[in-house]
């Protein structure tokens, strides 16, 4: 059965002015945004992949506490089981409309309302996704963009690797061997609360995206720190230091860190349903 989920994203579009730093070093020091003080954050970090239906039920469970203001800002950081996500301007150009063949290997298919185009997700890629209040980060959806893209940015610096901004193109491309893109971002905001993040390759099979135009760019070169680096890369290093990173650029402190669902799924409740957030 496909799943249906609800988020939105900022659609990639024609134009390449490309952004990358002249060094390393500058990358790291690159200043964000001005933005306001959040005191506080719950962090929440997964040590095995989590299936794609219960990372949404825990979304849709902290977007509404954290509109209640029952909670603090909140990011999960986690690694997906297989599974392709469609949104909302896919064209079946994009994944060649056979879902039986996209589900061959084991991998789950969504239609998300996040906008945007098809993307994959699965082990060895980390995704992060922030419930957080726009108002206290960020003056609107532009500036949110950059900032997750500057936490990716940063977080590659340290592995040197030169992560790079392509105008109209949101995510974080590398330009050398080759031009590829290592990071996708796509996000919703309701009622002022984000919702979805981004995705970024870390040590992954990437076979996968090459049945489909990873959001929607026919012959999109796709590629992860391991093969740049040709090397193993350790996860839970790469989750700890995204949080460090992000703590960093978003002036976040966390106040909780957990390492597996126990406390979080079981009382979840009922995933929210797509005409909820319309």
């Amino acid at each position: 059965m496909v799943g249906y989920a609800t988020m939105r994203a900022r659609t990639d579009a024609e134009g390449e002015s490309v952004n990358c730093s002249g060094t390393l070093k500058a990358l790291i020091e690159a200043s964000a945004p001005v933005v306001r003080r959040s005191p506080d954050g719950v962090l929440l970090t997964f040590s095995t992949p989590v299936p794609y239906s219960t990372a949404w039920e825990l979304q849709s469970r902290f977007h509404r506490e954290r509109q209640l203001d029952l909670r603090p800002d909140t990011v999960l950081i986690l690694e997906h089981q297989p599974v392709y996500t469609l949104g909302r301007s896919t064209k079946l150009s994009d994944w060649g409309g056979n879902e039986a063949a996209l589900r061959a290997n084991g991998a789950d298919l969504w239609h998300v309302n996040r906008g945007g185009s098809v993307t994959y997700h699965g082990p060895g890629q980390i995704v992060a996704y922030p419930i957080i209040r726009l108002s206290q980060h960020a003056a609107g959806p532009r500036q949110l963009v950059w900032q997750l893209e500057e936490v990716m940015i940063r977080l590659l610096a340290k592995w040197n690797i030169a992560g790079c901004r392509i105008d109209k193109r949101p995510g974080v491309w590398v330009m050398k061997p080759t031009p590829a893109k290592i990071a996708s971002i796509g996000l919703r905001i309701h009622q002022g609360i984000t919702l979805h993040g981004f995705a970024l390759n870390v040590d992954m099979d990437l076979e996968p995206f090459q049945r489909i135009h990873p959001c929607g760019l026919p012959h999109c070169p796709v590629t992860s720190m391991a093969t740049l680096l040709n090397t193993e890369i350790p996860m839970n290093e790469i989750k700890n230091e995204l949080a460090h990173t992000w703590s960093t650029v978003f002036a976040i402190e966390w106040t909780l860190a957990v390492g597996t669902l126990d406390g979080c799924v079981a009382d979840a409740g009922e995933p929210t349903p797509i005409t909820a957030f319309l």
